[in-house]
């Protein structure tokens, strides 16, 4: 399946990507970021460290690299402990199948579950899945339907590539992963570092008691201003949270109620 830009030119990056059925490893007993933030027994960290910088820029240069000529793209994160057979897989394949038709690569971390499902629904429909790896200390790799992957070392590398190359992030129901990477992306958007970025949770029955929180704790204690909850739209319907991103690309950024749950 060869992935195509919107204007018809072939993609044809050939650096250092996984695609499909590639990448699948043990993983080490430790991880380059787990070595990294380690506590230090002894000065040893101010010989190895400046070198740990040299491959941190070399994982940046490579994701760059990789991901500049795609067209535009959405991330979507969720959890990777979803089974094929659960509704929420198909929600993914949904999600991921009209993001395509509505024109956009689907970027996720590459992994099983919710993850998979999006990128499936998309490589099936014929779209570019983009699939960013983690190096994790247990066996893993990139899921089938990726077509264009990378597997990255840091973390914080590979939240930046999920930041830079997408046009907004869709959260499928997810755990701890999913949260910080939700998290990471409202801060962004709320102190104006990224622009025009829509957030929407899918799943208003598992999303519901985070944005009661949000609103009965963090807006009523004065944590965070009155309108940031608007910042995020909560969603049953995965036609209408890619309706909502097109709607930000043309510019109706503004908030919009629907039957299925607007948060704000």
């Amino acid at each position: 399946m060869a992935p195509i830009r919107p204007n018809d030119t072939p993609f044809t990056y050939q650096g250092p990507v996984l695609r499909r059925g590639e990448g699948r490893r043990i993983a080490p007993s430790s991880t380059t970021d787990q070595r990294l933030l380690d506590e230090q027994p002894n000065a040893d960290w101010l010989h190895t460290d400046p070198w740990r910088v040299m491959r941190i820029q070399s994982e940046f240069v490579e994701g760059f690299g990789a991901l500049a000529e795609i067209p535009r793209a959405v991330t979507v994160w969720g959890s990777a402990r979803i089974t094929e057979d659960h509704p929420w897989y198909r929600l993914g394949c949904e999600t991921g199948r009209l993001l395509h038709e509505a024109g956009y690569a689907v970027i996720t971390g590459g992994g099983p579950g919710l993850m998979e499902a999006a990128n499936r629904g998309c490589a099936e429909a014929g779209g570019l899945s983009v699939g960013l790896g983690i190096e994790l200390p247990h066996e893993q790799g990139l899921n089938d339907w990726v077509n264009l992957g990378l597997n990255f070392r840091y973390f914080f590398v590979r939240k930046t590539m999920f930041v830079k190359y997408a046009q907004a992030f869709i959260c499928l129901p997810g755990g701890f992963g999913t949260l910080d990477e939700l998290f990471e992306a409202l801060v962004l958007v709320q102190t104006g570092k990224v622009r025009q970025f829509p957030v929407i949770l899918v799943g208003t029955g598992y999303w519901g008691g985070l944005l009661d929180w949000i609103r009965s704790r963090l807006v009523a204690d004065g944590l965070v201003s009155p309108g940031d909850p608007d910042l995020i739209t909560v969603t049953d319907d995965p036609a209408e949270a890619v309706e909502r991103v097109v709607a930000a690309r043309s510019g109706d950024s503004g908030t919009r109620t629907s039957e299925k749950g607007q948060v704000g």
